[in-house]
């Protein structure tokens, strides 16, 4: 089984080196790593629940475009909300990616090791 990485190591606040990859491509499965509303520049970006969403999302599409992969290709979510009255809002806009076939998902309340809202892994699936 040939064991492909993606993304290197990431960057996060304050220049600080963060030992894991963006995600690994095993057996013609996509595992993206926990991904938050992280800018460019290392740090969450502000707004609330909607733009942290909106951010992670795309940070995990850039991820999935890597490995050759689109959000039809997801076959199973992780999703971490650090406060459960922001779980309306995070389905809004979550179902914009998704539509009207999402894939299985796991959601729950849980306290964030980074101040974030919001924490998302995915697992996608492209025969090779």
């Amino acid at each position: 089984m040939k064991i492909e990485r993606i993304g290197g190591i990431k960057t996060g606040s304050g220049g600080q080196s963060l030992p894991f990859c963006q995600a690994t491509k095993a057996s013609g499965f996509v595992f993206v790593s926990g991904q938050v509303a992280m800018d460019e520049t290392g740090e969450i970006v502000t707004g609330g629940i909607v733009t942290e969403t909106r951010q992670t999302m795309a940070n995990i599409e850039d991820i999935l475009n890597k490995a050759g992969c689109t959000f039809a290709d997801v076959v199973k979510v992780n999703v971490w909300l650090d406060d459960p009255r922001d779980f309306q809002g995070f389905n809004r806009v979550y179902a914009e990616y998704f539509g009207d076939c999402p894939p299985a998902r796991t959601c729950v309340r849980s306290a964030l090791n980074v101040d974030a809202k919001v924490e998302i892994d995915m697992i996608a699936y492209k025969p090779q």
